[in-house]
């Protein structure tokens, strides 16, 4: 579950320093989101729960930030600032989309099936899990890094609410544990995505106003000019006198 983040201090762009195995790590992530949204895609549909189909969505945006990752690793902090904030519009979308599926799921939805819902979560559990341990080292850094840990720690306890809402289902025979956990995964996204965006923003604007004083101190400072061509010119030096003299300079007899 893409979630909020608090706010963070970017440190420099040299934070990865072990970029072979942090790339690693992101290909095992993006194969494992990929495999658990195709995975709760068929689930959701076939138990008919929202708060799978939501965690599937989640599962697919977590494997498109990953690859967001990968493509801009190597790149300079505004590229990575940039796409932190591709990944916090797609957190802000998932989290309207949802939001939205739930309202209208209040009046027309039918109730899950717990029981695959349940068995779902707890796999889904376990693949962020394992994910989010892979990230732990990488936990502090920019804002693209920042929100790739975000993102898988908060999934493992979106795997959580999700197993909470079959037992809620399972216990009251009603769709609405499923849709409270829909609707609060949908509120966490939003607020992770505004949090994700203002700190790319404010990454962005160190990054121009870095550049803007770079630029003013490589420019001479105002009233200053170079040195004119007459101040460059250099007398000729006097021709020598006397015994010492080049022959062609003394007299004949």
């Amino acid at each position: 579950m893409s979630a909020s983040c608090c706010s963070h201090e970017p440190p420099a762009a040299a934070q990865v320093v072990d970029l072979p195995r942090y790339r690693r790590v992101l290909w095992l992530a993006l194969i494992v989101n990929a495999a658990m949204f195709a995975v709760e895609v068929v689930a959701g549909i076939g138990a008919g729960s929202l708060a799978l189909l939501a965690d599937a969505i989640d599962f697919a945006g977590d494997a498109l930030n990953y690859g967001v990752s990968l493509a801009v690793l190597a790149a300079a902090l505004a590229w990575r600032a940039r796409a932190a904030i591709v990944k916090a519009v797609s957190m802000i979308g998932f989290g309207a989309f949802v939001l939205a599926r739930a309202v209208w799921s209040a009046w027309h939805g039918e109730v899950p099936e717990p029981i695959t819902m349940g068995a779902v979560a707890a796999l889904a559990l376990a693949a962020n899990v394992g994910v989010a341990a892979m990230l732990y080292t990488f936990r502090e850094g920019d804002a693209n890094m920042r929100s790739v840990w975000i993102c898988t720690r908060n999934d493992a306890l979106g795997n959580l609410a999700v197993g909470a809402a079959a037992l809620g289902v399972f216990g009251t025979g009603t769709a609405w544990p499923d849709l409270v956990v829909a609707a609060l995964m949908a509120a966490l996204a939003l607020s992770g995505g505004v949090s994700v965006w203002r700190q790319a923003r404010a990454e962005l604007r160190s990054g121009a106003d870095a550049a803007s004083q770079a630029a003013s101190q490589a420019r001479p400072p105002a009233g200053s000019h170079a040195p004119s061509h007459a101040a460059l010119h250099v007398a000729p030096r006097a021709a020598p006198h006397g015994p010492h003299a080049p022959a062609h300079g003394r007299p004949r007899h």
